[in-house]
């Protein structure tokens, strides 16, 4: 026995030692290192081989894993205690094994604290044995306990409120200080008043048992007190570019109105209709003067918040005078007037100064198909023997056809632009060729336009009249301008004298044509100094005002024969 113990010391002695997992790394750290050093040519940047070798050792890894796996649960089936060298496998294999303790830790836990309520509820109950309850006692406890309860089911302590005399409600709890502090908060907030506060001597209280069924939310009491002051309302408001326009207490009343305010707007042809003003709708505290009932409300939204300003033309105005006076441009003010000419305004005609402004705006975009017509191109050619500015039609030209689809934006009804989307033509246009006269112009030829034949004030306007001058005619075919005696009188407009001379109830008259369809007339003159067959150019003087004939004082008579019938000759004046 003694040999044999001797030969298994020899081998214990030659077993290599054991080396821990932290001191085989750091070796392992060491050799790489010594290897690095001596094969240098084999640490060369290589992507696809470290890959390759990546893949390989991490397969090794895991197969190494499997293994070991598997060797530990075949260990632990045969109920062999399984042991493993690497130190991540050594915790799993230490908390594998300690499940058995921590589960008779826990049972023996269990077995104690279900002894210790055993043994409370056995205290218990023999306190309750040797206690000597009478009967009529134990019934008398019993009733007054299901009193309290049913006492209790049905009264709680609450506090009613009455302000200026009116009943409010009553609320849970001993006081609504919470309910005024809050709405004092929120009318401050809502009507910038930092001070204010509720007359707290109109507010009565009365703290005591009230029936649950009485009882009201906080918010039902904070609202009847908010009503009853009649400062501020809670309800939905309207708001319309940040400002506060409407508020009604019915929920959704307000989102109804603006579909129906849409509607009347949307075609089978739209696309989108929205306001173009930043609408929204909040549920809160408002000042009191915002509520109102649904039908004020529309009518205010279909209504304007600015309205027209308009400005009649008087005699002596011009665009430029007009505009300067309301801070405006003399485009912008024609922009607001289209139709009008620039080089033409007459006495007593309405100018837009500024539209209506209302308070929502719809923008409609619609979806249109028509048929357009495609405008002619012109070509002229030149002609000696007409005046440079005539022209005459050689061969008309012809408009062309084109199939569009555009989209046409409206404003509250009205379009404001056209954005074309396709076209396609259908027929081509026909270039129109023009002569073009290139003779020199006579100055004393017709311009179009007509000027004032002198400044002055207006004494009689076109139409009927009552003077009460013998012999004068009731139906004014013309314009009194009225002036200082022997004021220059000029010719509206290039053309040729045809009278020039005394006319009865005129006295000395200057008639012009000028060529066009149009003659003038310039009647009540103190002399003449043009004769019959003249040529005059505009703003020639052609006579000096007097108060000849039938009248009443120095002025010019004014009168426009438009194709042998006379017209009212502010609407041809500028």
């Amino acid at each position: 026995m003694s040999g044999h113990q001797t030969i298994q010391s020899d081998k214990i002695t030659r077993r290599p030692p054991k080396h821990s997992f932290w001191q085989r790394w750091r070796q392992s750290l060491k050799d790489w290192a010594w290897y690095r050093t001596e094969h240098p040519d084999q640490f060369d940047l290589n992507i696809q081989r470290f890959l390759r070798r990546s893949g390989r050792r991490v397969g090794a890894f895991l197969a190494h894993a499997r293994r070991s796996w598997h060797r530990v649960v075949t260990e632990k089936r045969a109920r062999r205690f399984p042991e493993s060298d690497h130190p991540v496998l050594q915790l799993f294999l230490f908390a594998w094994g300690s499940l058995p303790r921590i589960g008779a830790h826990f049972t023996e836990w269990a077995l104690a604290h279900r002894q210790h309520v055993i043994a409370v509820n056995g205290r218990r109950r023999s306190w309750f044995e040797e206690m000597k309850i009478h009967p009529v006692g134990f019934l008398a406890g019993a009733m007054g306990i299901a009193a309290v309860g049913l006492l209790l089911s049905f009264y709680t302590i609450g506090t009613a409120a009455r302000y200026n005399g009116i009943t409010l409600g009553v609320v849970s709890g001993r006081s609504i200080s919470a309910q005024v502090a809050d709405l004092e908060a929120v009318t401050r907030n809502t009507l910038g008043q930092s001070d204010y506060r509720i007359n707290a001597s109109l507010l009565e209280t009365q703290t005591g048992l009230v029936l649950r069924k009485n009882v009201e939310a906080k918010e039902v009491m904070e609202k009847k007190l908010s009503e009853h002051i009649g400062l501020v309302d809670y309800g939905y408001v309207l708001y319309v570019n940040g400002e506060p326009i409407a508020a009604t207490e019915y929920s959704g009343a307000l989102e109804e109105l603006l579909e129906q305010l849409k509607k009347g707007y949307v075609t089978s042809n739209t696309v989108r209709c929205d306001f173009e003003e930043d609408v929204e709708i909040r549920e809160e505290y408002v000042d009191s003067s915002y509520m109102m009932n649904l039908g004020y409300i529309a009518e205010l939204l279909n209504g304007t918040k600015e309205g027209e300003v308009t400005y009649t033309v008087q005699p002596g105005d011009v665009w430029s005078l007009i505009a300067e006076a309301y801070g405006k441009t003399v485009e912008e003010l024609l922009a607001a007037n289209p139709g009008y000419d620039v080089s033409k305004l007459a006495v007593g005609e309405v100018l837009t100064i500024s539209n209506a402004v209302p308070y929502l705006t719809v923008k409609n975009v619609e979806r249109q198909q028509y048929v357009q017509q495609v405008p002619y191109d012109v070509e002229y050619v030149d002609d000696e023997s007409m005046y440079q500015g005539d022209s005459s039609v050689i061969s008309a030209g012809a408009y062309g056809t084109a199939d569009v689809m555009a989209n046409v934006t409206y404003v509250n009804g009205e379009e404001v632009e056209r954005e074309i989307v396709s076209t396609a033509a259908l027929t081509s246009p026909v270039t129109e060729v023009q002569a073009r006269g290139t003779k020199e112009r006579p100055t004393w030829l017709p311009t179009g336009n007509f000027r004032w034949p002198c400044y002055g004030l207006i004494t009689s306007y076109f139409g009927e009249r009552s003077t009460g001058i013998s012999g004068a005619s009731t139906y004014h075919e013309a314009i009194d301008i009225a002036s200082s005696y022997g004021t220059p009188i000029c010719a509206a407009d290039g053309g040729t004298v045809v009278t020039a001379g005394w006319s009865g109830g005129l006295g000395y008259l200057v008639v012009i044509d000028h060529g066009n369809g149009y003659m003038t007339y310039y009647g009540h003159n103190s002399s003449i100094i043009v004769s019959v067959g003249d040529h005059v150019y505009q703003g020639q003087q052609v006579a000096r005002m007097g108060s000849t004939g039938i009248s009443s004082g120095n002025h010019c008579h004014f009168g426009v024969l438009k194709n042998n019938t006379f017209v009212n000759p502010l609407n041809y004046l500028p």
